[in-house]
Formats: structure tokens, C-alpha cells, sequence
């Protein structure tokens, strides 16, 4: 019989894992930040290390920013105010997390998602507006030292410019390679009233005009006015194309996606499966760290792992339902 490895408070709205450290974040409605850590590196137990109040109002959103930049989160909170929190390690003194930066604007941050290349961290930020920036941080030992890099929104087209849209969820997921002269290239998908800025684009940063590019949109032509609910890049361990899964009204797609572009610069995509066991809205969706493996969970109230044989076809190899004690 499974156990679990860690009770959350009553309240919890979200969590984070930390593959590095193996820590866990988690968000609460009042607005409060839970760190917690094992203890004991035999035992599987996590117990609560640190709680404090990271926002007034609650926390919708929580994502670890890259072990090699320290240890820190980012939360968004229900008012669409963005922060980051650095824990500060000082001798015998017990943990401590201060506030790095808090970004505030007009409109609402969605979510955010960091992103490591050779020379820096960025930073990419969704709004209620439809707009989309993306911040690189100019002195790695310094988290509050942020400059917006580009802003756009998430349109093929980048002439067409719409009025201000109303977004209800937007999802990130960086390109999990870090190669040697791979450049830094993100999947963003939107909820949103306009229909242009819903499908799921992948954005490369172009080093020559220092601009961002689309180079694909993951949505057939009958598609491309989906609200899409979430979005996961697998790690790539040698295939010559990469597979990201896009979660929609429709269910879950899966895109095999080309690495060579054409004479316009896009690449060529292809939906392999599309996955329909939650019949419902999708919430999240995490790769393993071999990219063979995915897991769903959605407002049905179950977590699914999908996985494809070996010819290709996509089926669901387990389901967990929510337990009580």
C-alpha cells in the first residue's frame, strides 16, 4: 500500500518540487509559504522546516528557481503580484527567507517559469493581458537585480497586435536542455478571450536580432482558438525531435516537434496522440526526468501517468484517486 511522504496543510492551494534538494514548496490561501525538507536522507518523511507569510492574499503559484542561482522560489499570489524569496543560511541560526523582489503591475501575473542558458537566467512572465516578458538577471549572486529583456504577445503574426485581452490561466515550460549552443526557447499556451493568443507557440530567443521568434504552433487548423490549460516540454534523451504535451478543451495532445526549421524559420510538427481520460479541465502536467513518462491531474480529482509503447501508441498506465484519512 502506498504512504504518502508529506502532509500539507489544510489550505494548500499549490506545491513545488525541488529535484536538487528534495524540498517541497507549497502555497496556502492565507497567503502563507511552507518549505519542507527530509530530514533524514534514509527516511522518505518530510517535515515542515519553514512557514511565513509570503503575500496577504493567497498563493496560486509557486515554482524553485535553478539550484545553481541558490535556493529560492517564486510565488504569484491572487492579486497577480509576483515575488521571489531567497533562504538565507547564517551559522547555527534557524532558516530564514527574506524577500528578493516583488513585481507589481496593472495587470496580473498568471505564471512564471526561469529558464538557465550558458551566460544567464531568465525569467518569463504570462499576464491577464496577454502580454508576455521575459527578465534576465543581470548579477547571479543578486536576485532583486532583474532588466525586462523583451515584451510581446504570444501571436505568429508579430504585426498583429490585439486589444487587451482578458486571460483567465496562461502556462510556461521552458525547453529543459541546456546544451552547448542551444539558445533558450519556450512553449506558452493562454485561457483567454482572444482566440489568437490561446495556441500553444514555441518562442526561441534569436541571438542575431536579439528578438524572440515563434518557430511552431502546436494547434491543427481547427484548433488554433483552443483555451489551452497547461503545457509540458519532456527532457530530450536522444530523440531527433522533442515531444511536448498540450493540455486543451480537447484533452491532452501529443507534439513531436522538428529541430531542423525551414526557409521561414519554423519547424515541423506533428500531434501523435491525443489523451482523454481526465474528461475534464486539465490543471497540470509533469514529465518524468527521462521525458518516457507523463503525469496529469485535473479537476476529475485524479492523477493519471501516461506513457507510449514501443510502437508509439499512447495509453494510460495508472490512476490514482484522492485519498482521505
Amino acid at each position: 500500500m502506498e504512504k504518502p511522504v508529506a502532509t500539507l496543510d489544510r489550505g494548500t492551494t499549490c506545491s513545488a518540487w525541488n529535484y536538487c534538494g528534495e524540498r517541497l514548496a507549497a502555497g496556502s490561501v492565507d497567503g502563507s509559504l511552507s518549505v519542507l525538507d527530509s530530514r533524514d536522507p534514509s527516511s522518505s518523511s518530510f517535515t515542515c522546516s519553514s512557514k511565513f507569510k509570503a503575500h496577504e492574499t493567497g498563493i496560486v503559484k509557486v515554482t524553485w528557481i535553478p539550484p545553481e542561482y541558490g535556493d529560492a522560489v517564486a510565488c504569484i499570489s491572487e492579486d497577480g503580484t509576483l515575488s521571489i524569496w531567497e533562504e538565507l543560511v547564517e551559522g547555527t541560526q534557524p532558516l530564514l527567507w527574506k524577500l528578493c523582489k516583488s513585481f507589481k503591475t496593472s495587470s496580473k501575473v498568471l505564471d512564471v517559469q526561469f529558464g538557465v542558458n550558458q551566460t544567464s537566467l531568465k525569467m518569463v512572465a504570462a499576464y491577464s493581458d496577454g502580454f508576455v516578458k521575459v527578465f534576465e538577471l543581470l548579477d547571479p549572486l543578486e536576485l532583486n537585480n532583474w532588466q525586462l529583456q523583451a515584451e510581446f504577445q504570444n501571436v505568429i503574426d508579430s504585426v498583429s497586435t490585439f486589444g487587451k485581452a482578458s486571460c483567465l490561466t496562461a502556462s510556461i515550460s521552458w525547453n529543459p536542455q541546456r546544451g552547448e549552443g542551444q539558445e533558450s526557447s519556450f512553449i506558452l499556451g493562454f485561457n483567454s478571450n482572444t482566440p489568437q493568443l490561446n495556441s500553444s507557440k514555441m518562442w526561441e530567443f534569436d541571438p542575431a536580432h536579439q528578438r524572440w521568434l515563434p518557430v511552431a504552433e502546436l494547434a491543427l487548423p481547427g484548433d488554433k482558438g483552443d483555451q489551452v490549460y497547461s503545457v509540458a516540454w519532456a527532457p530530450n534523451i536522444g530523440r531527433p525531435y522533442e515531444v511536448i504535451a498540450v493540455a486543451s478543451q480537447k484533452g491532452i495532445s501529443i507534439w513531436h516537434v522538428g529541430s531542423t526549421p525551414d526557409l521561414d524559420g519554423r519547424l515541423s510538427i506533428e500531434k501523435v496522440a491525443l489523451l482523454s481520460g481526465h474528461n475534464s479541465e486539465v490543471w497540470q502536467m509533469e514529465w518524468d526526468m527521462s521525458g518516457m513518462t507523463l503525469a496529469t491531474t485535473g479537476s476529475d480529482g485524479r492523477v493519471r501517468l501516461w506513457q507510449s509503447n514501443l510502437k508509439g501508441t499512447w495509453h494510460e498506465q495508472a490512476a490514482f484517486e484522492p485519498t482521505s484519512s
